[in-house]
């Protein structure tokens, strides 16, 4: 199943090309908002899938896709916790320590909207294409074998990133200050249950930039896997209901984003995220992937 907001952060169920109203159905949940709401659902899930899946069936009637704003479908998530440096990037490569970031739940933007770029000076602005796990219940001091049985499902997660970065006349290139910038956490364009991804360590991540590839690796190059991952980090902190768990990316394909850019991933299976760029000041950088840099400064000095 595919849940998705739209709109005035209506709940509905994505059919094909259309979205179906599910709202009636989830009202009675005690929510103050979209963001407990959807929450309360993962956690209640077993007792409302049934009615869901009758309101998205055969008869059902959607609003057409085009037609509708879709928002993030986790607005804000009571942690977002991302995996640092988990991916092996090359044959030689050895696993790094492991590592994890907290970022910030308000950095979290909608599909089909825009990340602004802050006028703070960076060495560059980067995307990274993630998948990120929605944890379905409770996970504390889980292990791996049990992984799964704490993940409700899937979405498609950017996690933009300040590099270099220096404010005011400190420099702060830490995780912090480079990941949480309003914005920084674009999501969507649906959250995809688990039952219809039956394998996410084989799963395939892509990222263009203005139509040109820049990531695309298999889940697989992780150093640790998504369920050891979990393994790790629940035993360091409870991961709750509607959390996101961000798996880190594959850094070769990572490159600089800039004004006017029109980036896109795709989880398979999950959708396609589409965000703009701003960025009032309208910097540059060299138009390469961290791989092409590394083969251009190869051959320069081979050269």
């Amino acid at each position: 199943m595919k849940l998705a907001y739209f709109n005035d952060f209506t709940l509905g169920i994505v059919k094909d090309d259309s979205v179906v109203d599910v709202s009636g159905i989830v009202r009675d949940i005690p929510h103050l908002g979209p963001h407990d709401l959807i929450s309360g659902l993962i956690e209640r899930w077993a007792q409302y899938r049934e009615r869901l899946e009758e309101a998205a069936g055969p008869s059902s009637d959607g609003i057409p896709l085009g037609r509708v704003r879709l928002r993030a479908p986790l607005p804000r998530p009571g942690k977002m916790l991302c995996m640092a440096r988990n991916f092996i990037e090359s044959p030689d490569e050895e696993a790094q320590p492991l590592n994890a970031f907290l970022k910030s739940p308000n950095a979290v933007s909608d599909p089909g909207s825009t990340v602004v770029i802050p006028s703070a000076p960076a060495a560059i602005f980067e995307h990274e294409a993630e998948l990120a796990v929605v944890i379905g219940r409770r996970a504390s001091h889980i292990k791996a074998a049990d992984a799964y049985d704490h993940v409700f499902g899937y979405v498609n997660f950017m996690d933009v990133s300040a590099r270099g970065l220096a404010v005011g006349n400190l420099a702060t290139d830490t995780f912090f200050p480079g990941k949480s910038w309003h914005t920084f956490a674009p999501m969507g364009p649906y959250l995809v249950t688990a039952d219809e991804i039956p394998d996410p360590q084989h799963l395939q991540v892509k990222l263009w930039v203005n139509d040109e590839l820049r990531q695309d690796y298999p889940m697989t190059d992780m150093a640790r896997s998504i369920a050891e991952s979990l393994e790790w980090a629940s035993a360091i902190t409870p991961l709750d209901p509607g959390d996101i768990f961000s798996c880190g990316t594959n850094h070769r394909g990572l490159g600089p984003l800039q004004d006017g850019d029109v980036v896109e991933m795709e989880g398979a299976g999950l959708g396609r995220l589409r965000v703009d760029v701003k960025d009032a000041l309208r910097r540059e950088w060299p138009r390469l992937t961290r791989a092409q840099k590394e083969a251009a400064e190869a051959k320069g000095s081979a050269g």
